[in-house]
């Protein structure tokens, strides 16, 4: 099962600089567990202490915002491209 994984550019200190990269997973939360298990520390910065998405952190699975989906059990079938996305704050 191949999923490719879009990596925000403050993030791809952790990919050593790639800006997409693949991981397994039937599930959102699988996927991060793979992502963490070949890029240590990225799961980290993408979920918070209590295990949820960090606030000001989007996850898309294809086009849609997993919070508007099931979340981290949200299903990522093979070829599914996954999208982390932070947050832009400004005025």
């Amino acid at each position: 099962m191949s999923i490719s994984v879009r990596v925000p550019t403050i993030l791809r200190t952790y990919t050593d600089g790639e800006s997409e990269v693949t991981a397994a997973g039937d599930t959102l939360a699988a996927v991060l567990d793979d992502l963490d298990a070949k890029y240590a520390g990225i799961k980290g910065r993408i979920l918070d202490e209590a295990g949820n998405l960090r606030r000001f952190v989007n996850v898309y699975v294809g086009n849609e915002d997993v919070r508007f989906l099931d979340n981290l059990d949200t299903p990522t079938p093979d070829g599914t491209q996954i999208s982390v996305i932070p947050a832009v704050a400004g005025g």
